[in-house]
């Protein structure tokens, strides 16, 4: 019997190496592992209370509710289509992917999350700027173009609202502290 996990904040490949990791040393067998969600394929049952605790350690949340799952599935399908350079009509896709009404996801993703989902948008795409300056292999012109801003001033006006300096400035620092994707909100 397959048991379906759906955890909270695990965003990248580390998260998904931790979990499983872990679930092994728990003696879970893995059937499969995406972001924010493990298969398991065994007859073992699930300790949740020591699973939550577990995963709790390490930064992460086993989500039950139904609402809360859905709010993770929708962070993880915005993370990934910045991570695939697809920055075609965000609603749309959300639409299509869950099959609910662009409003209804959008209330209960306010409700559950504080800010709506254009603003986490913002700020995964703001962070992306941030990884890409501390690369230094594109000028912010090519950063513009690579994150599907009409041109730079755009982008260096919405980086300065979102952060409080320039695009420059923060370059200049030299002291880049950024945010995991697991702790954008």
């Amino acid at each position: 019997m397959k048991t379906t996990l759906y955890i909270k904040n695990m965003v990248c490949d580390r998260c998904k190496s931790a979990v499983m990791r872990e679930l092994n040393t728990l003696g879970y067998h893995i059937d499969s592992l995406e972001l924010g969600q493990v298969v398991l394929d065994h007859d073992m049952p699930v300790e949740i209370s020591k699973l939550e605790k577990i995963l709790q350690e390490l930064g992460f949340e086993l989500l039950i509710e139904e609402t809360d799952v859905l709010v993770e599935e929708i962070k993880i399908a915005i993370i990934n289509k910045i991570e695939n350079q697809d920055y075609s009509n965000l609603p749309a896709f959300l639409t299509a992917t869950f099959n609910k009404s662009y409003s209804v996801l959008s209330k209960l993703f306010s409700l559950k999350e504080g800010i709506t989902i254009e603003k986490y948008r913002i700020n995964l795409k703001m962070e992306k700027v941030k990884e890409l300056i501390q690369f230094g292999e594109l000028n912010f012109s090519e950063i513009a173009y690579s994150l599907d801003y009409n041109n730079s001033g755009h982008l260096a006006k919405q980086f300065k609202h979102e952060t409080g300096m320039s695009m420059t400035e923060f370059k200049n620092l030299r002291k880049w502290e950024r945010k995991s994707i697991d702790d954008i909100v």
